[in-house]
C-alpha cells in the first residue's frame, strides 16, 4: 500500500461532502430523504432483524478486528499499517464526538446524530481493512462485503430510531476521510525516517 495515492484527494473531498451535507441538515428533523428512508424501512423490517443488523457496530465486534489487522501487520514488521488499523479509527470517533456532533447540533430524541457515531466506528475499520489488502480480488471483496454490512447496518439504524439516513452518510464520508488522511500522514513519516541508501 503506497501513500502516494491520491488518499489526501479522497480524503478532502470526503471532508467537504460531510461538511456541506452537514450545513444542509444542521439543526434539522427529518429530511425528504430522511423521511422516505424512515417510512420504508419501519414498513418492511421486524425489530429482531433490525437488531441483528446493527451489530457489526458494537465495540466487541468493531475492536478485536481493528486489533486483530494491527497485530498482523506487526507481524509483518509493517508498523506504519499497524498504528493505521488502530490510529485511524480513534481519531475519526473522537473527533466526531467530541467536534462534530456538538458543531452540527442535530438532534434525534435526547442525542446528538451528526454524523452517525455508529457509522464512524464501522466505516473507519473498514476503510482500514479496505486499505490494507493486497490490491485486486482481496481489495475488491472487502469493500464488496463493507458495502454490504455497511448498507444493513444504515437499515437497521433507521428502523431503530438511532440515526436518520443523512447522518449515516456523514459518517460514512468522515470515516473515510478521516482514514485517508491518517494513512497519508503516517506513510510521510515513514517515509521520512526511511534509511537513506549509500550510493557509494
Amino acid at each position: 500500500m503506497s501513500g502516494r495515492a491520491p488518499y489526501g484527494l479522497v480524503a478532502t473531498t470526503c471532508a467537504v461532502l460531510m461538511v456541506v451535507l452537514g450545513l444542509l441538515v444542521s439543526g434539522e428533523g427529518l429530511s425528504g430523504p430522511d423521511a422516505l428512508a424512515d417510512e420504508w424501512v419501519r414498513r418492511s423490517f421486524d425489530t429482531d432483524l433490525l437488531r441483528l443488523l446493527v451489530l457489526p457496530t458494537e465495540a466487541y465486534v468493531l475492536i478485536p478486528v481493528a486489533v486483530l489487522a494491527a497485530a498482523l501487520r506487526l507481524l509483518g514488521r509493517r508498523k506504519p499499517e499497524a498504528a493505521l488499523a488502530i490510529v485511524g479509527p480513534l481519531i475519526a470517533i473522537f473527533a466526531n464526538t467530541w467536534v462534530l456532533k456538538p458543531l452540527f447540533g442535530r438532534w434525534k430524541n435526547t442525542w446528538l446524530a451528526y454524523p452517525s457515531g455508529h457509522t464512524v466506528a464501522l466505516v473507519a475499520v473498514l476503510t482500514v481493512l479496505v486499505l490494507l489488502a493486497r490490491p485486486g480480488v482481496a481489495t475488491a471483496v472487502i469493500s464488496l462485503v463493507g458495502a454490504v454490512v455497511l448498507g444493513g447496518v444504515t437499515i437497521g439504524m433507521i428502523g431503530l430510531g438511532y440515526h436518520y439516513l443523512t447522518d449515516v452518510v456523514g459518517g460514512t464520508f468522515f470515516a473515510v476521510a478521516v482514514v485517508c488522511a491518517t494513512w497519508m500522514l503516517l506513510s510521510r513519516v515513514a517515509r521520512r525516517r526511511a534509511p537513506v541508501l549509500s550510493g557509494g
